[in-house]
């Protein structure tokens, strides 16, 4: 197949289910899903804009990932509501392209920035003294842009190489939306450059931040454990266990769905575990955030109060 005929070809995305009664169930469940996670994260972003006590990096870094989350959902959920209210599954070639590219952005870009808020926090916790030093406005925003530029970056190097290749076995994706395994899986051409792609960059976009987040917790939990009063202690943890249990998660689904060779894909399962951190996660991020944060709490009220007035 040419590349100008690839162009004009569509992609028939098979979705989640194929069950009719499944589908009238599943649409009401995703469209409360998302309808949730736009709200949610819709709210952080207002509660961080309005609230001048939340002018701080690490709430800086959680308005950047809740903004993420509205961008990622968004990039697959109006599809699949589509495919599952009207049955509409064609998705054209070029269509395809700018879904894949924008969700491996968008989800590389938040592998990046869970890192960095790491990273924030064993500067809080750890080093208290130089916090303000290490983490100014200006390196905050510098950051947050780093991991913005870190994931378009392995978005264009992936879909410029997936989209290279030709698809010729079948036009069916059976998957819920354009993802690099799935095509990989479609394509008669050899897919070796691909799978060292996938792994080689998914050790500085996955890996990488991940070990970093692992050494961080160590030293974060070693400086918690030597704070004398248990009221410091539950405190501190408090600020951290929202941004673990998220990145535990998150983590957990996006490195097993990515960084293994082709051999070992399973389109079935692997559309399954990709829930988690394309559906639940973003949903999940304002409830952990919330619950588990006084501080945001506490904006929220000061917020409803002037309401009030």
């Amino acid at each position: 197949m040419s590349t100008n005929q690839s162009l004009f070809m569509d992609f028939l995305i098979l979705g989640l289910t194929d069950v009719p009664n499944m589908k009238v169930l599943l649409f009401i469940a995703l469209l409360l899903i998302y309808v949730l996670t736009l709200m949610g994260n819709i709210a952080i972003i207002l509660i961080i804009q309005l609230d001048k006590n939340l002018k701080t990096p690490m709430y800086i870094f959680l308005e950047n990932l809740s903004f993420l989350d509205i961008c990622y959902t968004t990039t697959t959920m109006p599809k699949m509501l589509e495919m599952l209210i009207a049955d509409r599954r064609a998705l054209s070639y070029l269509a395809c392209a700018f879904q894949m590219y924008f969700f491996v952005s968008f989800v590389g870009t938040e592998c990046v920035l869970l890192g960095i808020m790491s990273y924030d926090r064993f500067l809080a916790i750890c080093r208290p003294l130089r916090y303000s030093t290490f983490m100014s406005k200006n390196i905050c925003i510098a950051l947050a842009s780093i991991s913005w530029f870190c994931g378009f970056i392995n978005s264009v190097v992936h879909t410029t190489f997936t989209f290279r290749l030709h698809f010729c076995h079948s036009k069916r994706i059976s998957y819920y939306f354009c993802d690099i395994p799935p095509l990989l899986v479609l394509s008669c051409d050899d897919t070796s450059v691909n799978e060292a792609l996938l792994l080689t960059i998914g050790v500085f976009i996955g890996w990488t931040p991940f070990l970093g987040i692992i050494v961080s917790y160590i030293y974060i939990i070693v400086t918690i454990l030597k704070i004398k009063s248990t009221h410091g202690r539950q405190r501190s943890f408090s600020t951290c266990i929202s941004h673990l249990a998220v990145v535990v998660l998150y983590y957990g689904s996006a490195i097993f769905s990515y960084v293994r060779p082709i051999s070992t894909y399973s389109m079935d399962k692997d559309k399954l575990i990709s829930v988690l951190y394309s559906i639940v996660t973003p949903m999940l991020n304002p409830v952990i955030y919330t619950l588990k944060n006084q501080d945001v709490k506490k904006a929220i009220s000061r917020q409803i109060a002037l309401l009030q007035k």
